[in-house]
């Protein structure tokens, strides 16, 4: 893949007539990713002139998405202007509609989540989930502020492509295959919700959520994969999620890798939560339930410990197989498990990724997401307010 540059027209602004949607964007991202930069700092990183900056500024301060800070003294020319996005500026609601789980969150311009609720479940009903998913997000819209309620620019909704493929891995019965055959998830949530809705593929929106929460210089290409009820995944490259023309790229969990015994398995058959459970059954155990973070880990040995292993060798295959595909600098590997879980199945990860035969070329680096279980949730409601405010070219402004 080409890599873009600051001369494609994606990182830079244009002054010509007709596209200051595309400057006002290339501004705002160049003030999120630079915080308080001055008028002359966003000309010199745009290729704006001085006075288009300005307008901009003054436009977007107007609608109160930006605010000035303390002008700078002290410096070489007229003094500057420190410029900052509006914490109130905008916010976003994210839901993920997961496989055990269904998260509503209010998320604000500033990159904070200002409230949640979270529900679990065994699987997801079609008969009662969306009537849920409606009852919380009226519960979090009923504790917004006036600020709040009328600066809300949009409802994004993660969750798995296709339910109905895999809902009877989860114990659901066989009318719910057939309830969510074909479902068009923003379609129902919007009419539970009596409002349109965006939708992403979990796995993208929770890569999206990783790659946000990086530090400055973010990667050029991150590959992330989430363990849960089953394996979600995405790939974030020069700045942008890897969505294909579905929405539904990247899906890394699908990847085929060899099993402990050399027999070819999806990797969401061994690295996920559910082969977990599937294990624990074949010891004779009684599989925990509920949020896997209140789980009693220590009493799922010695059968967790064989898990990550072999966890860890699979995902270990689908990162480099990945990497023979796409450049990518960094493998993030999260969870929805306890931080030292996740811990532990990184260890595993880093272990069979250098045990392996190499190709060429150096491993990417392997690293524990930030984000855990509100990954999908958190980047449905980033992803509503980059969509309206940002630049597509969001990681080659970076200074």
């Amino acid at each position: 893949m080409q890599r873009k540059t600051v001369d494609d027209g994606v990182a830079r602004g244009f002054a010509q007539s007709g596209v200051r949607i595309a400057n006002e964007r290339a501004v705002m991202t160049l003030i999120a990713l630079n915080p308080g930069a001055s008028n002359a700092d966003l000309a010199r990183l745009s290729g704006l002139g001085p006075q288009t900056t300005s307008r901009i500024v003054s436009d977007l301060e107007a609608r109160e998405l930006v605010l000035r800070g303390e002008v700078l003294r002290g410096r070489r020319g007229q003094p500057a202007t420190p410029l900052f996005l509006n914490p109130d500026g905008a916010f976003g609601i994210g839901i993920e509609i997961g496989w055990r789980h269904f998260e509503v969150l209010l998320f604000g311009m500033a990159g904070i989540t200002l409230a949640s609720i979270r529900r679990s479940y065994c699987w997801p009903d079609f008969h009662t989930i969306f009537a849920d998913v409606s009852a919380e997000v009226a519960t979090l819209r009923a504790g917004m502020t006036a600020t709040q309620a009328e600066r809300l620019v949009g409802i994004g909704v993660a969750s798995p492509s296709r339910i109905d493929r895999h809902i009877h891995r989860l114990g659901a019965p066989v009318e719910q295959v057939e309830l969510w055959s074909g479902v068009d998830m923003a379609d129902e949530v919007g009419r539970a919700l009596g409002e349109p809705v965006a939708w992403f593929n979990d796995g993208n929106a929770a890569c999206w959520a990783e790659f946000i929460a990086h530090r400055l210089p973010r990667p050029d290409g991150l590959a992330y994969l989430q363990v849960g009820a089953l394996v979600g995944a995405g790939i974030a490259i020069d700045g942008q999620v890897w969505e294909g023309r579905t929405g539904n790229a990247a899906n890394l969990g699908a990847i085929l890798v060899a099993d402990a015994q050399g027999q070819a398995s999806y990797v969401y058959t061994i690295a996920s939560l559910l082969a977990l459970e599937q294990r624990l059954e074949a010891a004779g155990r009684t599989p925990p339930r509920g949020n896997p973070l209140n789980w009693d880990w220590e009493s799922l040995e010695p059968v967790a410990s064989a898990w990550l292993d072999d966890a860890g060798r699979a995902l270990a295959s689908a990162v480099l197989s990945t990497r023979a595909v796409v450049e990518f600098d960094v493998a993030v590997i999260d969870g929805v498990m306890p931080r030292a879980v996740v811990t532990s199945l990184v260890e595993r990860v880093e272990h069979h990724l250098a045990a392996l035969p190499p190709r060429g070329g150096d491993l990417p680096r392997v690293s524990m997401g930030h984000m855990g279980g509100a990954a999908a949730a958190t980047g449905a409601a980033q992803l509503v307010l980059f969509h309206r405010f940002f630049s597509r070219g969001w990681n080659i402004f970076v200074t």
